[in-house]
């Protein structure tokens, strides 16, 4: 048997009055959805914990049945991992994004027009940035406007806080040693510096002088956050006993498999956003659900895209393009197909809530209960009732005949 968990990045939402006090999740057409929930046994979860707000690299750690609070670092090292950055012991890694800031400084689009083209050329000239420092800048693009950046060198700290003032409107923040210590102040004092820098060298990039030719924001400074030094995580494979691969979209998701050993299956067009290809991430899954893998994590992001921007349409039509998706898997063979979201991005929060998310299991002779539709209330009423996060892969594992018995 083999196993498959698909986490549909930011789904679960809360009620809106523009949707009759639906979710956008209830108020979609989702029919294959709703037929895998007639299938299997379903439930709601807290991917952490109840009423914490999980970020999706805490959440997938949890779900992948690693502590959180024991391997978390910070999300730096994940996206570095992720885009190919192969991290060292003692490398402080951040990721970031590509923005646009005004002559004054301030930021007017933290995102810089979701720049899609360009950034390789963009890092390439940020990684040519000389600080006089005994420092080394690694910078790195990854899907759209996300990046990495990496410092490498002696005495640097991973305590140190962020420069993404979350919202346009703002000056990036100074960044600051959060801990007392000489190396988080030197690292935060570097920080500082390529933030400043990184102004400098990309104002007149070619890249942005035809980007605002055409009227389009610059991507002219790059924000870090996240800050962490490289986890030491037992290997997946080993823990489980089984062969795994990883179909993600950003690099933050490959990062969290990649350091997990995990092998990373690239799938062209995915974008991370709601406008990725979904017929070739589709593609991808049945292609490799056949291969040699015991098991399958795979992440879709723009549900949880559009649920940052406040784009209530936009994450409608999105999970309903996904249930197209789900309907082609559901079609595997010898498979438990877990079907859940890392968290809630509700519309009208704009940022990831600790909400539980709706799960559902379908595979063989999984205890089919009385749930009808896919979504936050009804599957609250399932066999599963609450669980968490870290239960799923030992619930996976039983169902697939892979653990072993805790006690005589």
């Amino acid at each position: 048997m083999k196993g498959i968990i698909m986490i549909i990045d930011g789904m679960a939402d809360r009620p809106l009055k523009e949707l009759g006090d639906k979710t956008p999740l209830e108020a979609a057409q989702t029919p294959n959805m709703d037929r895998m929930a007639q299938l299997g046994v379903n439930g709601i979860m807290d991917s952490i914990r109840p009423g914490i707000r999980p970020g999706s690299d805490t959440a997938h750690l949890s779900i992948l049945g690693y502590d959180p609070y024991q391997v978390y670092t910070g999300r730096g090292p994940f996206e570095a991992a992720g885009v190919g950055v192969e991290v060292m012991p003692g490398d402080i890694a951040f990721r970031c994004n590509f923005s646009t800031a005004n002559e004054e400084g301030i930021i007017t689009d933290r995102r810089a027009g979701r720049i899609r083209e360009g950034t390789p050329e963009l890092a390439e000239t940020l990684n040519s940035m000389e600080l006089e420092e005994d420092v080394e800048i690694i910078f790195k693009e990854s899907t759209g406007h996300r990046a990495v950046l990496v410092l490498r060198g002696e005495g640097l700290s991973d305590q140190i806080s962020d420069a993404d003032p979350k919202h346009d409107g703002k000056k990036p923040k100074v960044v600051v040693g959060l801990d007392g210590s000489p190396e988080a102040d030197k690292t935060a004092r570097i920080l500082n510096k390529v933030i400043l820098k990184s102004y400098e060298i990309l104002k007149d990039h070619p890249v942005n002088i035809k980007r605002m030719e055409n009227g389009e924001p610059p991507a002219n400074i790059t924000l870090p956050r996240g800050a962490g030094a490289v986890p030491n995580a037992e290997p997946f494979n080993a823990k489980y006993g089984v062969k795994s691969a990883c179909i993600a979209e950003t690099g933050l998701i490959q990062g969290i498999a990649l350091i997990a050993g995990m092998d990373i299956i690239e799938v062209e067009g995915a974008t991370g956003g709601v406008d990725t290809d979904l017929n070739s991430i589709t593609s991808s899954i049945l292609e490799n659900a056949s291969l040699e893998y015991d098991f399958l994590l795979i992440n879709i992001d723009g549900a949880d895209e559009a649920g940052h921007d406040g784009n209530l349409k936009e994450k409608v039509e999105f999970i309903e393009k996904v249930d197209v998706v789900i309907g082609k898997v559901m079609e595997l063979e010898d498979v438990y197909f877990i079907l859940t979201a890392d968290h809630s991005t509700p519309i009208s929060v704009m940022d990831h809530t600790g909400d539980p998310v709706p799960l559902v299991i379908k595979g063989p002779d999984v205890r089919v209960d009385q749930v009808q539709e896919f979504n936050e209330r009804a599957a609250a009423s399932g066999g599963l009732s609450r669980i968490r996060g870290s239960d799923i892969m030992n619930i996976l594992m039983d169902l697939m005949n892979r653990s072993t018995k805790f006690g005589a």
